[in-house]
């Protein structure tokens, strides 16, 4: 079992990054977290709605994963945490694989929440395959899918345990930021939809990270960032 982090652009303040990650398991199974910004805004120091994005063709997912020889093809599931314009701006780059998604995030979606359509054309782009799932499950041996909804309806964090480095958590945007750690001071960002969502969820995964001895990995946190290996370096 392998994991890549991969920086698929960054905001410029503060310079915190816009993941995606990889995950590889024994049997050759190659599970996507996450597609990114919009390939429409590659190139540098292109703007994104008050904010600054830097991000060229080379941070795209599909580029990427190149790198380590993975064609989109290649990709079995694509595990859509969220649908958030910085999570789920390239999904219809990935047909072939399984989409995988909370059921009360397809279902807000699919609903009209306003937020989630400006990628619209990606996670409902014709053809794709989903699997829809409720609550907390085992996508894969080794690889768990955590609900986490607060940020947005049925966001969903991802647990990966690693035969060497043990376990990890990618927290994703229910705690973007080691700052936030704390489930009762944390703040409360503008992007969150649900206090009482967030605070319960932070809570859930930091009980779950310390219970697992996990590492976890906040989904916007420029200070760690600088401190994890990235592609086409990988945590086993």
């Amino acid at each position: 079992m392998k994991l890549y982090l991969m920086r698929l652009a960054a905001f410029t303040d503060p310079d915190a990054p816009v993941p995606g990650y990889l995950i590889q398991t024994d049997d050759g199974v190659n599970i996507l977290v996450d597609t990114g910004l919009p390939k429409m805004l590659a190139g540098a120091y292109r703007t994104v709605p008050g904010s600054e994005v830097r991000m060229d063709e080379e941070d795209l997912a599909v580029s990427q994963l190149g790198r380590i020889g993975v064609a989109p093809e290649d990709v079995h599931y694509l595990v859509c945490t969220h649908f958030d314009g910085d999570h789920a701006g390239n999904n219809a780059d990935f047909p072939a694989a399984e989409h995988v998604v909370q059921r009360a995030h397809l279902e807000a979606a699919r609903g009209g929440l306003e937020r989630l359509q400006h990628t619209r054309r990606e996670w409902d782009a014709p053809g794709l395959r989903y699997r829809v799932v409720d609550g907390d499950t085992e996508l894969v041996p080794g690889v768990e899918l955590i609900e986490s909804s607060g940020h947005v309806p049925g966001h969903q964090a991802v647990l990966v345990r690693l035969p060497e480095t043990g376990p990890v958590l990618l927290a994703i945007d229910a705690i973007p930021v080691a700052a936030l750690l704390d489930p009762d001071t944390r703040r409360i960002t503008e992007h969150d939809m649900d206090e009482a969502g967030v605070r319960a969820s932070t809570r859930k995964l930091v009980d779950l990270a310390a219970r697992e001895d996990a590492m976890i990995v906040h989904g916007h946190d420029a200070t760690q960032w600088r401190s994890l290996l990235k592609l086409p370096d990988h945590y086993s």
